[in-house]
C-alpha cells in the first residue's frame, strides 16, 4: 500500500505542475523547466520505495525489464491515474476550464505526427529510466532523479510544440480531463506511450543481457 500511497502523491504533484502551468494564461517557456523538475524532486522523495514511475509507460517497461511483479502493475498504474485525475480535478478547481486561443498560429500536426512525437520521448524517458534507475552498473547512483526529470524537460522543449509532451498516460488523462488534449487523439497518445514504454525494456535487455 505504501508504493501505492507514493505513485499516487508523485503523479498526482506532476500532474498538477502541468495543468498549473500550461492552462491559461501559461508560463511559457518555463513551463519544461517546472514540469521536469517537479518529477525530478518527486522521484528523489519516493523512489527508495516504490522505484517513483509516476507513469503507466514506466511502469510497463521496468515489468518488462523484469523488476516490477506483474500483479503489481495494475495497482500501481491505477493509483497513477487516479492522481492525475485528482489533480485534473484540483487545476480546474485552481484555474477554471482551458481556455484555448483563438487563432495559435503555426502549423497543425496530424495524429501521426503526434504520436510519433510521443513515442519517441516516452522511449528516451523509458530508456533512462531503465538506465540508470534499474541496472545494476548504476546502483546506488545519486543523479537518476535528475536524469528523469531534464529527460522530461528535454523533451517538453523539442516537442511540446507538436504532441504537448505528455510522454506519460496518466498525464495524458490529465490533460484529456484538463481540455489539453483533442479527446480523439487520445488512444493515439495511450498507444504511442505503452509502446514505447515495452520497446524500451526490449532495448535495455537486448544491450544488458547479463543485467536481470
Amino acid at each position: 500500500m505504501n508504493k501505492l500511497i507514493v505513485e499516487f502523491i508523485g503523479t498526482f504533484f506532476l500532474v498538477l505542475t502541468v495543468g498549473a502551468c500550461v492552462v491559461n494564461p501559461n508560463s511559457g517557456v518555463i513551463a519544461p523547466i517546472a514540469i521536469g523538475s517537479a518529477l525530478m524532486v518527486m522521484i528523489f522523495a519516493g523512489g527508495h520505495i516504490s522505484g517513483a514511475h509516476y507513469n503507466p509507460a514506466v511502469t510497463v517497461a521496468v515489468a518488462v525489464r523484469g523488476r516490477l511483479p506483474a500483479g503489481e502493475v495494475p495497482g500501481y498504474i491505477g493509483s497513477q491515474l487516479l492522481g492525475a485525475a485528482l489533480a485534473a480535478g484540483a487545476v480546474y478547481y485552481l484555474k477554471g476550464p482551458n481556455r484555448p486561443l483563438v487563432d495559435a498560429g503555426g502549423p497543425i500536426y496530424g495524429i501521426g505526427q503526434i504520436a510519433c512525437a510521443e513515442f519517441l520521448y516516452t522511449f528516451a524517458l523509458a530508456y533512462v529510466v531503465l538506465n540508470v534507475a534499474t541496472a545494476k552498473a548504476t546502483a546506488g547512483n545519486s543523479f537518476y532523479g535528475l536524469a528523469i526529470g531534464f529527460t522530461v524537460a528535454t523533451g517538453a522543449f523539442a516537442v511540446g510544440a507538436i504532441s504537448g509532451g505528455a510522454f506519460n498516460p496518466a498525464v495524458a488523462t490529465g490533460c484529456l480531463i484538463m481540455g489539453l488534449i483533442p479527446a480523439g487523439n487520445f488512444l493515439a497518445y495511450i498507444a504511442a506511450q505503452l509502446a514505447a514504454g515495452a520497446f524500451a525494456a526490449f532495448v535495455f535487455r537486448s544491450l544488458n543481457p547479463e543485467d536481470k
